[in-house]
């Protein structure tokens, strides 16, 4: 807990079992490797050079260098976790996200409901329009949910509690204006290039529109905010 609340991040005892699980598999490398080397070599014809180079050191060698290697492969993956989740802060004042070297700041006077929509967390106003949707790594809901709860945040649960109103965007339905589908396909296309920045820049866009968007395994899904809460 810090002095203007609490942080929710990747515990620290996952990151270490991480870095300390890439140390016991160089350990166990160390013994295999020679045999995965032979079988490769039998079969394929051929092995990675850092795997034949692995396989030439003598046990009293292998055994150091290998482990050393893993826990260095652990710390990379668990920084890289660590990166990638972020860290969420709630405070009386509001919550922010931290997240991909950009932070979000959303009052807590504006937030009337905060959950965890599939992988994405959620925060709505009196409205029922989207403050905030972000990426949120599963480990971290626990601690949210907790940290909601303690400083008094209207947490909601794991379910978009207006899940029925969601619908799936089909290009050119009647249903929308000319300027929402040109918004919607614009992010479509940012989304297949891989451009997250203009993908969220048409969210907003839909969002000052009266649209809450988020997108499903069959394409981008939307719903009308309502007036009231």
């Amino acid at each position: 807990m810090t002095e203007h609340g609490l942080t929710i991040s990747v515990p620290a005892s996952w990151l270490w079992l991480f870095r300390l699980a890439g140390g016991a598999l160089g350990f166990g490398l160390a013994f295999v490797v020679g045999p995965v080397v032979d079988w490769l070599l039998s079969l394929a014809g051929g092995a990675p050079g850092p795997l034949r180079l692995a396989a030439e050191l003598p046990p009293v060698w292998a055994i150091p260098v290998l482990t050393l290697a893993g826990l260095g492969l652990g710390f990379w993956f668990a920084r890289q976790w660590r990166d990638e989740a972020g860290r969420i802060e709630v405070s009386a004042e509001g919550i922010t996200v931290h997240r991909g070297g950009t932070s979000r700041h959303v009052d807590r006077a504006t937030i009337n409901a905060v959950f965890t929509d599939g992988k994405d967390l959620v925060l709505l106003d009196a409205r029922s329009g989207e403050l905030l949707r972000a990426p949120v790594d599963d480990v971290l809901v626990s601690g949210l949910r907790a940290a909601c709860d303690q400083l008094g945040h209207p947490w909601k649960g794991t379910t978009d509690p207006r899940e029925d109103a969601f619908v799936t965007w089909i290009d050119g339905s009647a249903t929308l204006d000319t300027h929402a589908h040109e918004l919607f396909r614009a992010r479509q296309r940012a989304l297949a290039d891989k451009l997250p920045g203009a993908a969220e820049k048409a969210r907003d866009e839909l969002r000052d529109l009266g649209f809450a968007v988020r997108d499903r395994k069959n394409g981008q899904q939307y719903r009308i905010v309502t007036s009231t809460a």
